[in-house]
């Protein structure tokens, strides 16, 4: 059986009043039991905490009366008396994690760890005006929250995911991606809310994408790294040291805006010349059109420039070249141990991996590892559902106050 990390509380130490005390050592014993995966008993968390015996067994009877841990009776003896085993409850609350896409948005139930419970897939139709189009995410989301059979006040958090520059404190899209029309100065946070009764934290979609990587996907273990997004609109999500930057203005890992050449400098820069223009797929399909297959498309394109058509063959190479200086630019700035490649272009984009890497070890003094996402176009969702089982934990840790 897995053990509580040592070096806990001391037993019993510290200042304050006895009030606080007791709630600092609360919310330490509840840290220990969210994290850990399994049954526990009341001598490893008094092992893990420093705390008497007595002080544990008063915090365990309270989390019990909470519904927060459960109590699974007597274990095995080992010579002694039998250790009664608990464990933390899962589905004591619940969250849901939404990403809204170009053409579909993803919704999923999860349980206080992140586990999803139950997942749905609806499309998102261009045309529909923003409240509408979240109204029609809501009433997806509440089915699911309603087949997961969730108790009235059990949802705990939500985390929805868009694309666009998103100031994360007012839970607003601040400018919209280019296939999001009309998004600007949307407030999803507060139309969310409304709808399911629960707090909302809005996020930029790529930046979900890289937590969710961390967490379940080709980044497990780095902790400086990024996630870049080539699909429709161009992104990226960078974690430095652990901790996900947004920058001062939401604007970190808009690599989109980048400007690829000094001849676009003095040019109406936006329409041309930044490296969404260049390497988005709208402007991609009208240079090269495949058999119009979207599922297939990047993979047609780089059969076409296999197979020696010569259209095909220069928009490859454009591509390639474009990515290249991406990714090479970000890496000199941020030095990562990973680059996680996601997108459409990178759906069936091997080949355009394999090219990339070639290029950006030949430009970069020291080479980068470059990965395909594992998690594809799952992984903002994963990112979601992280986000709002921590938020739903705080507002766990908040309520062990309130009877």
């Amino acid at each position: 059986m897995a053990r509580f990390p040592a070096g806990g509380l001391r037993r019993n130490g510290g200042g304050g009043s006895p009030i606080h005390l007791r709630r600092h050592n609360l919310e330490r014993v509840l840290e220990l039991i969210t994290d850990r995966e399994g049954p526990f008993t009341r001598g490893e968390l008094i092992e893990a905490t420093g705390l008497s015996a007595p002080t544990v067994g008063s915090l365990v009877t309270h989390l019990m009366r909470k519904g927060i841990v459960l109590n699974l009776g007597a274990g095995p003896s080992r010579g002694g008396r039998r250790p009664a085993h608990m464990r933390f409850n899962t589905r004591h609350g619940f969250v849901a994690g939404i990403d809204l896409g170009p053409t579909h948005t993803r919704l999923a139930v999860a349980d206080l760890r992140g586990e999803p419970l139950a997942r749905r897939q609806i499309e998102t139709p261009a045309h529909l005006a923003p409240l509408e189009l979240l109204g029609r995410i809501a009433r997806a989301g509440k089915e699911l929250v309603r087949e997961v059979a969730v108790p009235q006040g059990r949802l705990l958090a939500v985390c929805a995911g868009a694309p666009g520059v998103v100031d994360r404190d007012q839970g607003t899209v601040t400018a919209a991606a280019p296939n999001l029309h009309g998004w600007t100065g949307v407030s999803m946070a507060d139309n969310l809310q409304r709808a399911f009764g629960a707090p909302v934290v809005v996020e930029n979609d790529v930046n979900l994408a890289i937590l969710g990587e961390r967490w379940r996907g080709a980044a497990r273990g780095h902790d400086t790294c990024a996630f870049l997004s080539f699909g429709t609109g161009v992104g990226a999500g960078i974690v430095v040291d652990g901790e996900l930057r947004r920058g001062h203005h939401s604007l970190a890992g808009e690599i989109g805006f980048m400007c690829m050449g000094p001849e676009h400098v003095e040019t109406e820069f936006g329409s041309s010349g930044c490296l969404e223009t260049l390497t988005g797929l709208q402007t991609l399909d009208a240079r090269w059109r495949g058999t119009g297959n979207l599922e297939r498309w990047v993979e047609e394109l780089f059969e076409g420039a296999a197979a020696g058509d010569a259209s095909a063959a220069d928009v490859a190479r454009d591509v390639a070249r474009l990515v290249t200086m991406a990714v090479a630019n970000l890496s000199l700035v941020l030095d990562p141990s990973l680059i996680v490649m996601g997108g459409a272009l990178f759906t069936r984009g091997a080949p355009l991996l394999e090219e990339l890497r070639r290029r950006t070890n030949r430009i970069l003094p020291r080479p980068v590892e470059i990965a395909l996402s594992e998690l594809h176009e799952e992984a903002p969702l994963w990112g979601s559902l992280l986000v709002a089982s921590a938020s739903a934990r705080e507002r766990l840790r908040q309520s062990l106050w309130e009877e």
